[in-house]
């Protein structure tokens, strides 16, 4: 048996097929929650060759899990070529969690706010890094908007960060995210979606205080608004800033 991370442990490895018959490796693993209230749960399962080498990674979502059940489920790795296939083992790369009532929503059924909040994979360029928040009014009434959301950073152990200024406008870090200029007052109409984006740089330079990498953020949309946890994985370096662009209506 694998070692346990997070509570979650690969019981066991072996071999599926595809709708043609390839074989398809597979792993199964046990996620144990040590929450004390229900929690979503994103793990990435990494497939590899008998030499280490990586094959796959794996990303499952476990919704839901109430405090100290155990669930299993079964990730299968659809992109390993066939000659890999033989001897592949698998090991847990990362778990990420959240409060089930915190969870992002990208898409499904609209939740009782009438909006869905997610972030999008971000894009990295020169040490430059940008994440988009998305919001979008699945519900039946406009929705206002007017400003910058609240961010609150959480690392690994969802203890908030301190050490990093969070300052309006993407432009304090880089010019040209699409994350700068003031705010302006917003009303979505159901089906219309807004935007705004995290910007940071992942500089690593001397000092006392290491490297910070967090990989949570605490959204909060507008004042009143009730929190959603989305996992931009800031790599903030020391940097210790991260900027926020204001909301704007996404066009696309």
């Amino acid at each position: 048996m694998a070692p346990d991370q997070d509570g979650v442990t690969i019981i066991g490895t072996g071999g599926g097929a595809d709708s043609g018959g390839s074989a398809l490796p597979c792993a199964a693993y046990t996620l144990t929650s040590r929450e004390t209230r229900p929690f979503t749960y994103v793990v990435t399962v990494g497939f590899r060759s008998e030499s280490g080498r990586a094959l796959s990674d794996v990303e499952d979502t476990v919704e839901t899990v109430a405090p100290g059940h155990t669930v299993r489920r079964t990730v299968t790795a659809s992109d390993i070529p066939p000659d890999a296939a033989g001897g592949v083992q698998a090991r847990i790369v990362k778990v990420r969690s959240f409060p089930a009532a915190e969870a992002p929503n990208e898409g499904g059924t609209c939740p009782p706010t009438g909006v869905r909040v997610y972030a999008d994979d971000g894009d990295a360029a020169m040490g430059l890094r940008v994440v988009g928040l998305h919001l979008e009014n699945c519900g039946t009434r406009p929705y206002r908007l007017n400003g910058y959301p609240r961010i609150e950073i959480r690392d690994e152990d969802h203890d908030r960060v301190g050490s990093v200024s969070i300052v309006q406008g993407g432009e304090a870090i880089a010019g040209g995210t699409g994350a700068d200029g003031p705010p302006k007052p917003l009303e979505l109409l159901p089906g219309e979606r807004a935007r705004a984006g995290l910007v940071w740089r992942n500089t690593v330079e001397g000092g006392v205080d290491g490297p910070v990498n967090a990989p949570y953020a605490r959204v909060w949309v507008k004042p009143g608004a009730a929190p959603v946890t989305v996992i931009p994985e800031l790599d903030l370096g020391t940097t210790g800033k991260l900027g926020v662009g204001p909301w704007k209506k996404d066009e696309e």
